[in-house]
């Protein structure tokens, strides 16, 4: 088989420089990656990725062209690009997630933000200096008509780019964000909004989670481009090249997650939490600190949840599991403070010495998450706004007997919205009638609910995932 190319920011291994100078891989983070690793054992691959941290640097350094053939964790050969500090810095910092992410997550104060101004124009030239760094690598890594598989909102304009470079190459570029619609993506520059929208017409394939996403995608190419779209055939026409646009419904290996969540130290973390609840009832959340997750929400929820019900006082625990995600920027460390400034509230309000109401944690630990998903009675995931959300398909493999509160605006809801109790995000009250409601729901309904979610859970595991875009690819 060819070599298919892989470019992502982050890549399937990373590096840790100790004081004497000695490095240290392990193997790289971030869900995409985890996913994506899985893939990568079975496909002759070829990924490519930046440098993220001065360990990674060093490892480039000491490798031929940055080529990391020995990179290990069976993901195959890497090649790792040495982007300047402060240009990766301006690029996945200011535009990728302070950007692009809002943009497509509607996380913007309006009133205040976004401001497009002078230092924004400078961002942006690093953005595209970014794109062109992969685009230049992978053009050299190619060979002719290979396949070339380009992830996510850090690489909007690498596929225009390579095109350039490679007109002979089979490009696909796959969205893991929601798309905004077109009256919010307008709130970019004219000139910015059409270079991210033409970027990704370069590719041959466009991929997203979920049909509403892909609609958005067509919507901005036809209202801000005045690209021709055919929504029936889903494809976009501009400047001469047709986008076939595809919807492709990342789901989860459940036979690999469940071998993962047997290990030891996840029935460790069992009997510890169990011991800590005893035999309450177990409301579980498990998220980044990402402003889009709506943690702070869901956390109100619950407190509503006890003032309305307090017959569930002493006999429910929520396990909240909110992991740091992006303290380079101030909006997430003051989000991280929210978070656990309500967490406080609960506990002072309800709290006793024989009852913790919630318990929180924002250390990261993937196998008491593990623990948590096995044990959980409710899993809450109420995002403003996600791309797919895997923990609401994780979930109800792990936990037969979990009820899921579910947002209507998870690209998830398209799959499980039928047997999950679904919430609009912002609406409070609404969210703590829907715990109640998961927590009384009948043992029976409660079990055929779960069938059916874990079945539309595991329909596209990874593997499938990925071999089903190669061949969107190749038609």
């Amino acid at each position: 088989m060819n070599t298919v190319l892989l470019a992502s920011n982050r890549g399937p291994v990373s590096f840790t420089l100790a004081d004497d100078g000695a490095l240290t891989m392990r193997r790289g983070g971030g869900g995409m990656v985890s996913g994506l690793s899985e893939v990568a054992k079975d496909t002759n691959v070829l990924w490519v990725c930046a440098a993220l941290s001065d360990g990674d640097r060093s490892a480039v350094r000491l490798a031929p062209s940055g080529r990391l053939d020995q990179a290990g964790y069976d993901t195959g050969p890497v090649r790792m690009l040495d982007i300047p500090p402060a240009t990766f810095h301006r690029a996945y910092n200011a535009v990728a997630n302070s950007t692009l992410w809002f943009v497509n997550h509607l996380l913007y104060d309006i009133p205040n933000s976004p401001q497009f101004d002078m230092r924004f124009r400078r961002e942006w030239e690093s953005y595209q200096d970014y794109n062109a760094a992969f685009a230049l690598a992978l053009a050299e890594e190619a060979a002719h008509g290979a396949r070339v598989m380009i992830q996510d909102y850090h690489l909007t304009l690498a596929p225009a780019m390579l095109r350039v470079e490679r007109p002979d190459l089979r490009i696909a570029h796959f969205s893991h964000t929601p798309w905004a619609p077109p009256e919010y993506f307008s709130l970019l520059p004219d000139d910015i909004s059409a270079e991210l929208l033409s970027g990704i017409l370069g590719a041959d394939h466009a991929g997203f989670l979920a049909a509403r996403w892909a609609s958005a995608f067509m919507d901005c190419c036809e209202t801000l481009l005045g690209a021709r779209v055919d929504r029936v055939e889903r494809t976009v026409t501009y400047e001469g090249r047709t986008t076939r646009i595809g919807v492709h419904a990342l789901g989860v290996d459940g036979d690999a997650l469940w071998a993962r969540a047997l290990e030891p130290d996840v029935e460790s973390h069992m009997t510890a939490l169990r011991e800590r609840v005893g035999d309450r009832k177990l409301i579980v959340r498990i998220d980044r600190t990402e402003l889009s997750k709506n943690i702070v929400r869901g956390l109100s929820a619950y407190k509503q949840f006890l003032t309305d019900h307090p017959e569930w006082h002493g006999k429910v625990v929520h396990l909240a599991f909110a992991y740091p995600s992006r303290h380079d920027l101030p909006e997430y460390r003051e989000y991280t403070a929210a978070v656990q400034r309500c967490a406080k509230e609960i506990e002072d309000l309800f709290g006793g010495e024989d009852w913790d109401p919630v318990i929180l944690n924002v250390d990261d630990d993937y196998a008491r998450s593990l623990a948590a998903y096995r044990m959980a009675d409710v899993l809450l995931v109420n995002p403003i706004r996600d791309g797919m959300n895997l923990v609401a398909k994780e979930g109800p493999i792990l936990a037969p007997h979990c009820a899921l509160v579910l947002s209507r605006e998870a690209g998830a809801a398209a799959e499980l919205g039928g047997d999950a109790l679904l919430v609009n995000p912002y609406d409070v009250s609404g969210t703590a009638n829907a715990l109640h409601e998961a927590l009384v729901l009948p043992e029976e309904e409660r079990a055929d609910r779960g069938t059916r979610l874990r079945a539309a859970a595991t329909a596209l595991p990874p593997s499938r995932w990925f071999a089903d875009q190669l061949a969107a690819l190749e038609r």
